[in-house]
Parts: C-alpha cells; structure tokens; sequence
C-alpha cells in the first residue's frame, strides 16, 4: 500500500506529472469558467436537516431535505418562454405526521423490558436506555428527513429516477413521480424488512434463533440496531437472464438498493425495471460487514473491458473504511471480491462522511481505476484502485489544510473530475486531481464565490449531473456581530461553466441524448436570449458535423439552438392581461383649445406612424425567417422518425396486416419527396407487403376516413381534429396520452391487445427533444 501525502502548498511538481485527469476529447476547460448566481433564489419553508441535505439526480431534479417535508425542484429548459431566469418546478413529499415505531418483538415482552430498563439499577443501563432514541419510547424524535438517494434514469415507468427517502423516525420509502408533479409511495421497505425478521424469529444471517428474550438488555439492543437504516445507496442499472414460461430467456434490467444498518449490516434490495409495483421489491441479499459504528456508504463499481466488479464502502465513526465484497450472481461478466479490501485501518477517532466514488482513466498507465474521496474532519480522505494483472493496488492518503472547521458536505463533478468541498463557514474549495506514475496530486483553488453569497452559511453542495450548476443550501450568517433572531433558507444555483465550454460538451457528447445534457442546455439557452443570435462558431461547428454524421441528436440539437432564438426574439409583453382596463368606460373633459391643440398635433404623429411600422418590420421578417427555419428542421426529424418505424413495421408484419400503425397515410406522406433515395427504397418493400391492401384510419366519433395530410394533427371529412402520436403517428382518439415533459409533442397509451413491438415503440421519448413522454 503507497501512501502520498499533497497537504504540503509545495510549488514545484514532479517531472512524471501529467496536466490533465483525462482523455482529451473527454473535457474541454475555460479558464474563463467564473461562477454566477444565477436567478431565481429558492426559498425553503423550513430549515434544512439532514445528513447530506442537498442530492441531485440524473433526471435534474435537485431534493433538499428539511425538517417538514423533502423539498424537491426540477430544472426544465423551457423552449415556450423568453425569461432568461431557470425554470424551477416545484414539488414535495411531507413528512408523515405520525411517528413510525420499529417492531421488535411481542408488545407485552416490550412493555415489560421498557419498565425494567426505566428503572434499572445500574445507572450504566438505565441511563444508555434512557438516552437512546430508537429504544426509549418516550424519548424526543427529530422531525423531518435525514437522507435522499436518486436510482439512476429509467428505473420507474416513465424512464426517469425513483427516489428513496429515509425520515428521522427511521422510516425508508421509495417513491415515484407519477404524471407532472405528483408522488406517490412505492413501497415502504422498513416496514417490510420488519416483517420478515419477524417471520425469522430476528435471527442472524445464519437463521440461528436467539437464545435470549427482551429482557436481556443487549438482545433488545440489538434487535434494534439490525432494523434501524442509516443511509441508502443505489447501485447502477445491471441485465440479468429471465425464464419464460416456453424455456426462452429475455433480457431484464434490474437496480439494487443498499442499505446500511446500524449494527453495520448491509441489506440489499431488487428492483426488476421499470419498476411500478411495490409488491414486486425483492429482498436479495444481507453482508455482515462487522463494522459496529457505520457512519457512510457508497457504491463501488469498476468497470474493464472484460472485466467488472462491483463492491459497497463502508465507513466508520472510528475512522478505518473497507470495501464489502457483492455477488452478483447472473449478471453477466461481472467478477466478485473474494476478501474485503482495507482502504483506511486507523482507528483515529475521526468519522467518515460524504463517500464518492468516481471512475476514471489513469492517462499514463492507459487503464481503467477508481477514485475514493470522503471527508474526514477538516480533511479529505482519498484513495486510489488500480486493477493490474498483479492484482489491486490501492494509493491513500489525505488532503489537509483546505478549512479550518470540519468539511461538513462533498460533491463530484463527473465531467472533468473535480472535487468541491465546504465548511460551515462559506468557504468552499476545489480539488483538482493530476496523475503522476503513481499517484496524485491535488491542485487547491478558492471557488470564487458571487457577492449576495458572501457571509452565509452553507449547509450542504450539490453538482448537477453534467457539472453545469452547483447547489448550495444557505441561511444567514452573523449580522453585526450577532446571530439573527430569525432565521431563512434559500437554496442558490451558481455556474461551474460558460456557456462556451457547455456548447462544445455538447457537440461531443458520448450520450446523444438531449434530455440528459439539459443543465449544460440551460448555459447555451441563457447566453441566445441575452445575444438574441446563436454563436456563429456552435452554428458553423454544428453544421458541419451534421454533414459528416446527420445524426438525430444534432437535429434536435439545432432544432432547440433555432428554438431559443426565436423566442429571444419575441417582443415582452408591456401591459398585464389580468389588468382590468378602464379606458372605455372613462370619459374625458377637455376645453376647446386643447382639443384644436390636439387636431394640430394629430398630422405630424399620422406622419411619423408609417416610420414606426417600418422600423418594426424587419423583426417581424426576422421571425418568419426563423419559423420557416424551425419548421424546417422538425419536418427532417419527423420524416427520419417516419422512415424509422416504417421499418420497424416491415420487420415485424409478416403479410397484409391491418396494425395500429397508418401505413399507408405514411408512405403517402413520404412519398412527396422525390429526392429522398432512402424512402423510396423502403416504401417500394413496404408496397410489396401491403399486397394493393390499403387499411385506413377512421374517426372515432362518425367513422369518417381521417388522412394523413399532416405530422401534428388530423382532421377528418367532418372536421374532427384529433392530435397525433409523435411516436406512433396515429390519431390519438381518447380522452387521456401522454405529453412531452417540454409540453412539445403527445402519445397515445398503449392498448393491451398491442403487440410487444409497438408497446416498444410507445415507450420512446419524445422525437422532438429527447424528453420522456409523462
């Protein structure tokens, strides 16, 4: 085990250090990154509680834990607003009203256990009983919500994060959002762990069943400590093999969820994805890691070319933290530790907290490793993994001398690894990581903090999933000298990047996916409606590599970029709609000589009117312009969607057959193009199968034929409109669909007599931009 210690600010860095932390086509930094505040500030009702208060998902959702309810706000990059402020949707779950008790045994048992160890004699006892929350049932719990974990995106039915939620009373919950705003609780697993240790006598994992009752003190002790959750954790989304009925295997996606108990066990959980049904969580598995004060976990998984592993770290209040071996059995190519892997043994009395595991790539040994960050104190506790045939080497050390109080949150920049760390005092630090042949260093720098931000105190930091914003949890600080009698909450989005830097990570995104890159979006989206143009150099960069590749998500790409433009290009309203207006019903009294006053003024403004009309018809122009442009591109991304399911039919129809799909009204839309070489070949196959066979769609309400005329809408011979499916392309003919999280486009539900293969096509996101259909 190596060991190299940075805490000494020595200027003068090793020949083998190499300036980057990874590949260069996986980052490129401004130096002109300066964070801004960026508008609105969210307030908070109540103050912030919690372990780590601030969490923020794949998904952009941002969930601060406090002491009434778990507040949570997502970020939209809104396409239908000229407001240069964040778009900010606001949500919560509350915390139950009555208090959750932990079963442990019959009631009378307990009854009589509570009045012996209220009374005890031995003070030691008595007052360990007395003190302890969780035993003492008279005791005072804390309201409000102590951790949130997000699972990773497309665990629930609409391809988003589920999201657990763990309250102070010790109740652990998994919830979904269920259409726009709303919540709704899943499963509530603290409950159902309670339920089968009583169903094993609360035995070990060995299912050896205790030889003492509740009256033996530490018996008691322990029943309650294997049940009572600490911190959840969850795992990234692993494919598995299912059995069918016929002895055919399908593909089956599933998440764990970890869950570190008091007494240090770690009890796992299965989710099959999409997960719907809280009936169907399965328990997987329980690891003893006979850590007995557990303070922190976190998943590690390593990932190889033929090889991964994966493992969950523990740490401990006393100091020492390990990585505990996970099987996972039928997960295909994934290895299992055989032993636990030390990572920190000193037992310095100094806590473990904030755990982040980061995958990396070792720019001088071209392979694959891990990096371990936590706090400890007022330091930084790093180390680390490098997988070689030799075996696992790990690196550790520590980071000192970056606060004078103890780090109290941690966060992880993904793009471009970077470390931010904070104080309760304000001050929050940068950790840059630099590889030398066998280690790293850590480059310091002061995050330059706005100056409304100046003086407050920080409770917690968050980092959105692409490193565009960072959260940050505040209330006031001293105020002359004095604590405020009365404190308030915000909550403050700075910037980590310009919108510069957020164009060209975009152009070379590995994700191709709009929806996931929506925090670097809202940069690019902030910087057209303040220049009202699109940057020359994204526009000429886009083009060219739209003519290189023509890839769907440059389209859409550009699509939003002439989105934004156009609405930065609306003039803002001047008068208030909700305004009543009096104008009509005043009536005016004017003399004789300001009404001749009047007539004499009224030809010059007759004549300086057509120079105003003038003046504003080139903005007009403009816009046409740039909705003819908008138009443009959204025809293209919707033939190539027409093409593509067009040949999803012609592989799954094996004669002429009559499917929810309007065949027919598309290759007559298609077929309009004359230069498209791609279509024709597709609707001559098409053509072939369909047998002259023409299936028709008809109205809902008087069976009239509707035509395919146009992508959006469809209008029968009676004039029935029906809006259409983006992902189908049928006339939507029900009272309820899906909508576009943007609100750009809606699909239809699918029907229970659909084949699996249009329930796959309906489970897309939207054509248009990438976002899911809710």
């Amino acid at each position: 085990m190596a060991a190299a210690s940075p805490c000494d600010p020595v200027h003068t860095l090793p020949r083998n250090v190499v300036i980057k932390t990874e590949p260069e086509e996986a980052l490129l930094i401004s130096k002109q990154d300066v964070p801004v505040k960026r508008e609105p500030d969210v307030p908070l009702v109540s103050p912030v509680c919690g372990l780590q208060p601030l969490a923020w998902s794949q998904d952009h959702r941002l969930a601060v834990c406090t002491n009434n309810s778990l507040s949570l706000m997502e970020l939209v990059c809104d396409v239908h607003s000229s407001n240069q402020e964040l778009t900010l949707h606001r949500t919560s779950i509350p915390v139950p009203t009555e208090a959750y008790k932990l079963r442990v045994g019959p009631s009378a048992e307990l009854l009589q256990a509570t009045e012996k160890f209220t009374t005890h004699p031995d003070p030691t006892v008595r007052q360990l009983f007395l003190a302890d929350a969780v035993m003492n049932p008279s005791a005072v719990v804390q309201k409000g919500i102590k951790y949130s974990s997000w699972s990773p995106l497309g665990c629930d039915s609409s391809g988003r994060c589920l999201l657990a939620c763990l309250t102070f009373d010790h109740r652990l919950t998994v919830h979904n959002s269920h259409k726009r705003l709303e919540w709704n609780v899943l499963v509530d697993l603290t409950k159902k762990y309670s339920e089968r240790l009583k169903e094993r006598g609360y035995s070990k994992k060995d299912n050896k069943p205790p030889q003492e009752n509740l009256l033996d003190f530490d018996e008691l002790q322990r029943r309650y400590r294997m049940q009572t959750p600490l911190r959840m954790e969850w795992s990234s989304v692993y494919t598995i093999k299912q059995a069918q009925p016929d002895n055919t295997c399908i593909d089956v996606e599933m998440v764990l969820l970890a869950v570190l108990m008091e007494n240090g066990d770690l009890v796992l959980w299965k989710f099959v994805l999409p997960f719907t049904n809280g009936a169907d969580v399965v328990f997987y598995d329980i690891v003893e890691s006979g850590v007995t004060r557990p303070s922190d976990l976190a998943w590690w998984e390593y990932e190889s070319s033929d090889r991964r592993m994966s493992g969950l770290i523990i740490g401990s209040e006393v100091g020492p933290v390990k990585i505990m071996p996970v099987s996972l059995s039928g997960v295909k190519g994934y290895f299992t530790l055989r032993h636990p892997v030390i990572l920190w043994k000193e037992c310095d009395e100094i806590a473990v907290e904030n755990i982040k595991c980061v995958p990396m790539v070792h720019p001088i040994q071209k392979s694959r490793c891990s990096l371990i960050v936590a706090s400890r104190g007022c330091y930084v506790f790093w180390c680390l993994l490098m997988i070689s045939p030799a075996g696992l080497n790990v690196h550790n050390s520590h980071v000192a001398g970056l606060h004078s109080l103890p780090v109290v949150s941690l966060a992880v920049s993904q793009q471009g690894v970077a470390v931010y760390t904070c104080s309760i005092d304000g001050w929050i630090k940068k950790l840059t990581p630099t590889f030398t042949e066998n280690t790293l260093i850590f480059k310091q720098e002061d995050m330059l903090r706005p100056e409304n931000l100046t003086g407050r105190r920080i409770h917690g930091i968050a980092v959105s999933y692409n490193g565009a914003f960072i959260a940050l949890a505040s209330t006031q600080g001293m105020v002359g000298g004095f604590h405020p009698l009365n404190r308030t909450y915000h909550v403050h989005l700075v910037t980590l990047k310009t919108p510069e830097t957020a164009a060209e990570l975009l152009l070379q995104s590995p994700t191709q996916n709009l929806y996931k890159m929506a925090d670097l979006l809202n940069l690019v989206r902030w910087q057209i409606l303040k220049n009202k143009c699109i940057p020359a150099s994204l526009l000429e960069e886009l083009d060219r590599k739209i003519q290189e590749v023509d890839s769907p998500y440059l389209w859409r790409l550009k699509l939003f970029l002439v989105r934004i433009l156009y609405q930065s290009l609306q003039t803002p309203p001047t008068d208030h709609r909700w305004k009543p207006t009096h104008e009509e019903s005043k009536v005016f009294v004017r003399d004789e000589e300001e009404e001749d006053e009047t007539d004499e003024k009224d030809p010059a403004q007759e004549e300086g009117e057509p120079e105003e009309v003038k003046h504003e018809a080139n903005p007009e122009e403009q816009k046409a312009e740039v909705q003819a442009w908008i138009n443009a591109v959204e025809s293209h991304l919707m033939r190539e969607h027409m093409k593509k399911v067009l040949g999803v039919v012609y592989l799954n129809t094996w004669v002429a057959q009559n499917t929810s799909i309007p065949t027919c009204g598309l290759v007559e839309y298609l077929s309009k193009d004359e230069n498209d070489r791609d279509s024709e070949v597709l609707i001559g196959h098409i053509k072939n199968k369909m047998n002259k066979q023409t299936f028709l769609e008809r109205c809902s309400l008087c069976q009239a034929v509707v035509p395919f005329t146009e992508y959006k809408q469809a209008t029968c011979e009676n004039g029935h409109m029906w809006l259409r499916c983006v992902l189908s392309h049928q006339a939507c003919q029900t009272l309820t669909f899906r909508r576009c999280l943007l609100l750009d486009t809606i699909a239809r539900l699918p029907e229970p007599e659909d084949p699996e293969w249009i329930k796959k096509i309906l489970q897309a996101p939207c054509t248009l931009c990438d976002s899911p259909m809710i």
